[in-house]
C-alpha cells in the first residue's frame, strides 16, 4: 500500500516505549489494514476525509487499543482526553520527536554531541504548547502536508502554517542558547 511508510513513521513516533518490545510497527499496520478492509465499503460510501487520513485515523485507533491491552490503566491520563472534533490519538513523546528532528548523526565522534543536543531538544520540545508539538510531529516526522495536518487538527490551513513556523522558530531560538550544540542545518543565517 502506498501509505505504508508514512503510517509506519506515525506508529514509531506514537507507540509507547513500554510496548515497543512486545509489538512491532508491522503488526500494527497489518491489523490496521485488516480493519480498513472490513470498513472500506462504509468509507467509500461517504468519505469523511482523504484516504490517507482515514488510514491514519484507523492506525491511531489500533494503536490506542494496543496501548490499552498492554498497559491497561497505566495509559489512562488527562492528556489522552481530547475535544470532540479531534479523535483520540496517542501523543508523540518529546524523546521520539527530538530523535526525528535530529535525523541521523551516526559517526562515533558525533555520539556525545548528538546525546547532548537530543537532551536540549527534548527539553525544548517539552516546553512547547501541545498543539505546536503536534504540528511538528505531523509535519516534520510523519510528513503530512500542511493541508493534511490542518485537517487532522481541525484548524485552517493558514493556522497550521503559522503554528508550524512558530514552533520551528521557537526551537531555533532555544537551540541557539546552547552554543556548540547546533548543527549547520539549524542555522538559516
Amino acid at each position: 500500500m502506498g501509505h505504508r511508510e508514512r503510517l509506519r513513521r506515525m506508529v514509531q513516533l506514537r507507540m509507547d516505549r513500554r510496548v515497543v518490545g512486545r509489538v512491532d510497527a508491522s503488526d500494527v499496520l497489518q491489523e490496521t489494514f485488516l480493519d480498513a478492509s472490513r470498513q472500506l465499503a462504509n468509507y467509500l460510501a461517504d468519505p469523511p476525509m482523504s484516504l490517507f487520513l482515514w488510514l491514519r485515523f484507523l492506525t491511531g485507533q489500533r494503536l490506542m487499543a494496543i496501548h490499552r491491552k498492554h498497559l491497561g490503566a497505566q495509559k489512562r491520563d488527562a492528556r489522552q482526553e481530547v475535544t470532540l472534533h479531534r479523535p483520540a490519538m496517542p501523543d508523540a513523546d518529546s524523546m521520539s520527536l527530538s530523535c526525528g528532528l535530529l535525523g541521523q548523526m551516526t559517526s562515533p565522534s558525533m555520539a556525545a554531541v548528538r546525546l547532548e543536543l537530543q537532551v536540549c531538544l527534548q527539553q525544548t520540545v517539552d516546553g512547547l504548547e501541545p498543539l505546536d508539538r503536534e504540528i511538528l510531529a505531523l509535519r516534520h516526522y510523519e510528513e503530512l502536508t500542511n493541508q493534511e495536518a490542518a485537517e487532522e487538527l481541525g484548524i485552517t490551513t493558514a493556522a497550521a502554517s503559522k503554528r508550524y513556523i512558530r514552533a520551528l522558530e521557537r526551537l531555533r531560538r532555544e537551540l541557539r542558547k546552547a552554543p556548540g550544540l547546533l548543527h549547520d542545518e539549524w542555522h538559516d543565517e
